[in-house]
């Protein structure tokens, strides 16, 4: 069944393009069936043709489905002929620019075409169909067949079809289907030709099959056959019917059409199929062809070569040893018109091969390996890429008829043989055959050991290392130019050349590994080298990063672990010490007697001792007097109210009234400032009984403040007494006169701070 497909049209802009119409096809449509057949499919004075016969679509324009084609210059496979369609014969024209899907009213199938290619539903069929006579017991004619359905999977399901059916006239016989791949009974479609096509179905008979076309090509169909030639053996003397026909299948979309060659209906002498280039298929080197034009009855023979007639060639047959175009002519005797049959034969030279050795190492002396065949493909066929892969064999006589060939050519024993032979096949199938002889390396290279130290991550035996720019120029020291080196983790790796390691290699036995160097000369294998690896660590468990502080204006010395066989510093210094006055960031690079090296850095800071900007007391709180120490300085700073205790925070809280002396001091030990501070705060009560005890009212630590005034009041505001921070305290009198327990308020008035106000008891 077919399915529809969008139809995309391609314009041509006149003027906007360079396609010249001599690329396409022409067509003329004009041609009586007669005409077709007799001037044109057999051309032949000799054949006896008649009862001609066509029909196709009845288009309302007049047009056909069949014609003359020519291909002109458009470089179409057959040079002119008679084209037979599913649409317009005129719609075949290039370019393939458009999908074809033409019909007319009541174009109808064909019953024969049915029958012959078991489809029932078919339409649009267009045919043309002869009587002949033939000559001789063979006939043919070439073709081509194009189709719209060469396009993505549809050839794994649609196609359209076409017959050429031959019987004897006017018999009940069934046909014959002459379009048939050859040498087999299936029919050509573009389900039996075709490419593989990926992930649908696989290729069928695709050596038949032509090409998918682009958008500039002779034809408007997207793919096509190669030029094949249609055979049918018949009696001499007895009148044939012929009917060539072609028609849509379920549907009318995507059309279809046949191509047959003019000339090309021979109805004489068949002599062989042509042996050309273009069709991969001439003869090669010094091979030989015996053409064959034996006919019944009593005959004469005359052989011709690129037309001159070749003396004294007179036989039925001729063997043919160069290149040209032989015909040969059979005259029954007695008569003026005989057969006639032609051959072009072409000539390919045989592959230039190139004879070579293959050179392999032997992995226990033994005179045996194993040889990897491919190796030498590039060499025997000097790198073509028209010629076949080399295929091997152990005897000529075995390549000759392509038997036992050598299954394993990458892991190939010299046990029985040490020369195999190459077959090789050209683009057109000419065999040539080379030898390649396995000979065992006897160079000898010494064993090889590499120190190297561990650098990457911990010291542990395992590290990885860049063969090629570390072990190979130490390999290869001494040794002829042009030579490779690869690396395998066993001796038989590297024989087979199986498992190579990368590049970048990391062992995986710590500290000491043994690898097997491969050095090639080409597909040579040089020699086989075993290489130790020994990885040397160096103990870091005692070498650590430091950061360090220097205070501003002076210096600090650094020390790197001592007892190591060398320094370098980041500053040049190579000794183990170096004294730095400014921040930064120094490393020194240490090295241990195995030459294994590690880098330790620091980070050296600055830092310097404190500037007291302020000291802000809260007091006159009870519990919740508290000191906050504001300094400025680039260091780290800790803080103490005793320069016993400290503390990183410079907020002090649940401060006790009293006298304090403030030490700021560098963490980094870069110096300590102090100052001295006092918090205040005033009794809630006092009890004057003259017992010693708590007899008098007043403001320890006052006598820090000199400007202060301390003035008390009774409960209605009458001043009662006031004082300084020199003078006495309150002790519960006014006037000499004792008064009686109560509360009594209080104002200090300082000059450089908020003043103070608040009540106390009198106890008596």
């Amino acid at each position: 069944m077919k399915r529809i497909k969008f139809i995309l049209i391609f314009i041509l802009f006149l003027g906007a393009t360079t396609i010249s119409f001599a690329q396409y096809l022409s067509v003329n449509d004009t041609y009586t069936a007669q005409q077709l057949v007799q001037d044109i499919l057999v051309n032949s004075p000799c054949a006896n043709v008649s009862n001609f016969s066509a029909s196709g679509g009845n288009f309302a324009t007049g047009e056909k489905s069949y014609g003359f084609f020519d291909a002109g210059t458009s470089g179409f496979p057959l040079a002119n002929g008679v084209v037979l369609s599913t649409c317009r014969a005129n719609y075949v024209v290039g370019p393939n620019g458009s999908i074809l899907s033409d019909s007319a009213p009541n174009w109808l199938g064909d019953s024969d075409l049915s029958q012959a290619l078991n489809i029932p539903n078919i339409s649009n069929a267009t045919l043309l169909e002869f009587d002949f006579v033939p000559l001789t017991t063979k006939i043919s004619f070439d073709y081509i067949f194009s189709s719209e359905e060469y396009h993505g999977n549809a050839p794994c399901s649609y196609s359209d079809g076409f017959a050429f059916l031959l019987k004897v006239a006017g018999s009940t016989d069934p046909y014959q289907n002459l379009a048939v791949i050859p040498n087999t009974a299936i029919p050509v479609k573009v389900t039996t030709v075709h490419p593989n096509i990926s992930g649908s179905c696989i290729a069928q008979n695709e050596n038949y099959f032509g090409s998918y076309n682009s958008l500039v090509t002779p034809t408007n169909f997207n793919g096509q056959t190669v030029v094949m030639t249609a055979k049918g053996d018949v009696v001499p003397g007895i009148t044939y019917h012929i009917k060539l026909v072609i028609a849509d299948e379920t549907n009318p979309q995507y059309d279809s059409a046949i191509f047959l060659g003019a000339n090309s209906f021979n109805i004489g002498l068949n002599i062989g199929t042509d042996r050309l280039l273009a069709t991969n298929n001439p003869l090669c080197g010094t091979e030989t062809l015996t053409l064959d034009g034996t006919l019944a009855g009593n005959n004469s023979y005359q052989w011709y070569k690129d037309g001159v007639a070749i003396l004294g060639e007179i036989n039925p047959t001729y063997l043919v040893t160069t290149a040209g175009t032989y015909k040969v002519e059979v005259t029954p005797i007695g008569t003026i018109c005989g057969a006639s049959g032609q051959i072009v034969i072409e000539y390919s030279p045989l592959p230039i091969l190139n004879n070579t050795t293959l050179v392999q190492c032997d992995d226990n002396n033994d005179g045996i390996s194993f040889f990897n065949l491919t190796k030498v493909d590039a060499i025997i066929t000097g790198g073509s890429n028209v010629l076949s892969i080399p295929v091997y064999y152990k005897s000529l006589y075995d390549a000759q008829n392509q038997i036992n060939a050598i299954t394993n050519p990458t892991n190939f024993s010299n046990a029985t043989t040490n020369q195999v032979y190459a077959r090789v096949t050209s683009e057109y199938s000419c065999t040539n055959y080379a030898t390649v002889s396995l000979v065992i390396s006897n160079t000898t290279v010494t064993a090889q050991n590499y120190s190297t130290c561990d650098t990457i991550g911990t010291q542990d035996g395992i590290t990885t290392l860049e063969l090629n720019t570390t072990i190979t120029p130490q390999l290869l020291l001494g040794l002829p130019s042009g030579l490779i080196v690869e690396y395998y983790t066993t001796i038989s790796d590297a024989v087979i050349q199986t498992n190579s390691l990368p590049t970048n290699f990391t062992n995986t036995t710590a500290y000491q590994q043994l690898i097997y160097a491969r050095i090639v000369n080409g597909a040579d294998c040089y020699a086989i080298v075993p290489v130790t690896i020994y990885v040397k660590t160096f103990d870091t468990t005692t070498i650590e990063d430091e950061t360090l502080y220097v205070c501003k204006n002076s210096n600090l010395t650094l020390v790197a672990n001592p007892n190591y066989s060398n320094y370098l510093w980041s500053t040049g210094a190579i000794s183990n010490t170096i004294i730095v006055t400014t921040a930064g960031t120094y490393s020194v690079l240490i090295t241990n007697s195995d030459g294994c090296s590690v880098t330790k850095t620091f980070t050296v800071l600055e830092s310097e001792i404190a500037e007291l900007i302020e000291v802000i007391v809260t007091d006159f709180s009870d519990d919740l007097n508290s000191i906050q120490i504001n300094v400025t300085g680039n260091g780290v700073y800790e803080y103490s109210l005793n320069g016993i205790n400290y503390q990183s925070g410079s907020y002090f809280t649940n401060v006790f009234p009293d006298e304090y002396t403030l030490f700021i001091r560098d963490k980094n030990g870069c110096g300590t400032i102090q100052t001295t501070t006092v918090v205040l705060n005033y009794p809630k009560y006092f009890t004057p009984n003259d017992d010693g005890i708590n007899d008098v009212w007043n403001i320890k630590n006052l006598s820090y403040f000199p400007d202060a005034r301390v003035t008390i009041f009774d409960q209605y505001g009458k001043l009662i007494y006031s004082f300084k921070q020199n003078e006495k305290g309150w002790d519960g009198t006014l006037n000499q006169t004792k008064l009686l327990s109560s509360d009594y308020w209080f104002t200090i008035q300082f000059q450089n701070r908020s003043n103070v106000k608040g009540h106390f008891a009198l106890k008596r």
